[in-house]
């Protein structure tokens, strides 16, 4: 079983226009049409069974249309073998919090993702503190973008090393994922800093471009059931992520836990 952990998809009418921009911006070249069936292709072509699909909110009055787009995918999906799970987003700018969440845990929503950079935020920042407390109050997984991202090069990482490990620290919960294994392209950072805390780290935009030593290291230091397999899709190729992780002929029992046991655990299903 094959599970990626993070993608990403749009409503069909606006997903040619979203993935061109966020291609432009990022420079880098998507692997899907950012539309659902392009993402069942993708699972298709790497023999995988589920994605976790992360919307991100740009501005905190995308909460309702997002969410109403997130319950449909979940609703499409809900009995079928090949599926996807749509999260919902939130934005620290959003108000009633509390309401909000809520409300995505009875609608059977399993967890929420922040981006500091699309968000303009810094991690640290108490509303993001606030949001994942709330999180944690409804038991809603909670993943974040940490390290660099491509898109904003030029911009201070707002979800750094440092920020991370206060928030960390903060809010103590289990289930929070820093993607792109604990921070993307401070990978050397990770295995002196976050690994071993107490969060999720994933594979997200990870495997084609980390040192095979330094990803091993940290699957070491950090214990292989916090970490969860997942390729960034459309901004990474699930097969591809999946055959470099096969390559590292890992313990099979290490290799099942990365690729589907940990998901299942985190998703509860």
């Amino acid at each position: 079983m094959l599970i990626d952990f993070h993608t990403h998809i749009f409503p069909e009418k606006i997903a040619q226009s979203t993935i061109n921009a966020l291609a432009n911006k990022s420079g880098t070249t998507p692997h899907t049409d950012g539309t659902v069936d392009g993402m069942l292709k993708a699972l298709e072509r790497a023999s995988a069974d589920i994605a976790v699909t992360l919307p991100v909110l740009t501005k905190a009055s995308q909460f309702d249309s997002v969410t109403k787009f997130a319950i449909s995918v979940n609703e499409r999906f809900a009995n079928a073998t090949k599926k996807l799970i749509s999260f919902a987003g939130m934005h620290p700018d959003c108000d009633d919090v509390d309401a909000k969440l809520k409300y995505l845990k009875s609608v059977g929503i399993k967890g929420i993702k922040i981006h500091p950079d699309y968000q303009a935020t810094f991690f640290d920042d108490q509303r993001y503190i606030d949001i994942i407390k709330c999180a944690k109050k409804y038991d809603l997984i909670v993943v974040t973008h940490a390290g660099i991202d491509a898109g904003y090069m030029d911009q201070p990482v707002r979800c750094s090393i440092d920020r991370a490990l206060k928030v960390i620290e903060q809010v103590n919960y289990d289930k929070l994922v820093l993607a792109h294994f604990g921070a993307n392209r401070l990978w050397e950072e990770v295995e002196r800093q976050i690994a071993g805390k107490n969060v999720y780290i994933d594979t997200a935009v990870t495997l084609p471009y980390i040192d095979k030593n330094t990803f091993l290291t940290i699957l070491e230091k950090h214990g292989v059931d916090k970490i969860l397999f997942a390729t960034d899709c459309p901004w990474g190729d699930i097969k591809e992520g999946y055959e470099i992780l096969k390559s590292y002929q890992l313990d099979k029992d290490v290799f099942d836990k990365i690729t589907h046991k940990n998901a299942l655990k985190l998703l509860g299903i």
